[in-house]
């Protein structure tokens, strides 16, 4: 019998975690198609057709040097690469890590044989549950090197794209971005589809974080992955009522969750995971 435990808001999974966002834009199902729609959405100038994902996760050639990873890249059929990476919460110098993320998409071109400095354009899309720009009511953001004064486009071929979800909303106005936003955000707490969200992309985006879609393993996988969030978020506010700095500490220890699955990914030690993150081996264990 079908397990109807997700009926109601939790029917969907909250898909702006590393793990499932990956699921739903490279594993599951049609995640090539869902990928190529919404990136012909943001990007519609670039007129993508096609996609492939690249083979590994962009490193860092020189050993002694810090390594990157981005949630899904890919690659379309005229060589312009494109790296997505979903941020749930606030974190330091996060344009700068954009900015050295993308120099791996860059680099990698080049160690491919091209005899000049020439490369194919590179996007860097950050899909954010916080916002670097709360004053402003605009959600989506667009930048790229131009000379200040003249306003000269210094390269056509290096963008950074910014998608604050928590602005996005779902009036029946709203741009098909925005409402991708909004669905990204929201998932959680859906019980189904709000009313205008139709179409194949929200066809495929509502099917790949749809719980009654997910193999066994994964809901038991899901499921710890909340268990372990409720986890640390309830250690989050006893050390609030203790007199910790207001908001520091979320930010501090939602990084080092996303470090320490990066490297139980990599399958590293947990004890050195632990020295390197702060995270006990009883936290780390309940993310494995």
């Amino acid at each position: 019998m079908e397990n109807t435990s997700y009926g109601g808001p939790g029917r969907y999974a909250d898909i702006m975690l590393d793990r499932w966002f990956k699921r739903s834009f490279k594993e599951y199902g049609n995640a090539s198609r869902l990928m190529l729609l919404f990136l012909q959405a943001l990007i519609p100038e670039r007129r993508i057709a096609s996609l492939t994902y690249t083979p590994e996760e962009s490193t860092n050639q020189n050993q002694d040097g810090k390594s990157v990873r981005v949630d899904v890249e890919c690659t379309d059929e005229n060589g312009q690469r494109f790296m997505v990476e979903v941020q749930r919460s606030e974190q330091h110098d996060f344009f700068d890590r954009a900015v050295f993320n993308s120099t791996f998409a860059i680099q990698r071109q080049l160690r491919e044989g091209a005899e000049r400095f020439a490369f194919k354009p590179v996007y860097f899309i950050g899909i954010m549950r916080f916002s670097l720009h709360p004053d402003d009511k605009r959600f989506l953001y667009s930048y790229c090197l131009k000379e200040q004064e003249t306003g000269e486009t210094m390269t056509d071929d290096l963008h950074y794209i910014f998608l604050e979800v928590g602005k996005c909303c779902s009036a029946p106005d709203a741009s098909l971005v925005e409402k991708v936003g909004y669905a990204l955000n929201h998932l959680p707490s859906l019980d189904g589809r709000p009313a205008g969200f139709d179409g194949e992309i929200f066809d495929l985006l509502f099917s790949s974080a749809d719980l009654h879609n997910f193999a066994p393993e994964d809901k038991i996988k899901y499921e710890n992955d909340m268990t372990t969030e409720r986890d640390i978020r309830n250690q989050i506010a006893f050390a609030k009522d203790k007199g910790f700095e207001e908001g520091r500490e979320e930010g501090i220890i939602e990084n080092q969750l996303e470090t320490a699955r990066a490297m139980l990914d990599d399958n590293l030690d947990p004890k050195l995971i632990s020295k390197y993150t702060g995270l006990s081996e009883e936290q780390i264990a309940a993310l494995k």
